[in-house]
């Protein structure tokens, strides 16, 4: 049986940056509503967003420096939109925890055969 081929250091690198090049994530606010509270609210949710890169003419040692430079872009992205969504979402979450009117609740009617036996 043949052993499968292994990326080099610089092969992986490549193809990590090539996986992540040109990627970033946004965050995005959409209004939801909320039937419980009778309330329109938002929520943030995250996004991928493609830019197109200038990577059709690079070679070398250049172009795993782009790929590599992508790639942090990307996780940095990720890192700081992230942590947009998730502040946001608890301060919407807030708000709507305070705004709420939710509908009462009707207590349960006691059960049939205790009323009779009094």
């Amino acid at each position: 049986m043949e052993a499968l081929p292994t990326l080099s250091g610089r092969g992986s690198i490549l193809l990590a940056g090539l996986a992540l090049a040109g990627c970033i994530v946004v965050p995005q606010v959409q209004d939801v509503y909320d039937p419980d509270c009778k309330l329109l609210t938002r929520q943030i949710t995250l996004d991928a967003a493609y830019l197109v890169g200038g990577f059709h003419s690079c070679a070398g040692d250049g172009c795993v420096a782009m790929l590599v430079a992508a790639g942090f872009v990307t996780a940095a992205s990720v890192v700081v939109s992230g942590s947009i969504a998730i502040v946001g979402n608890v301060v919407y979450w807030i708000e709507l925890q305070d705004r709420c009117q939710r509908l009462p609740v009707a207590p349960a009617p006691p059960p049939s055969g205790a009323s009779a036996a009094k």
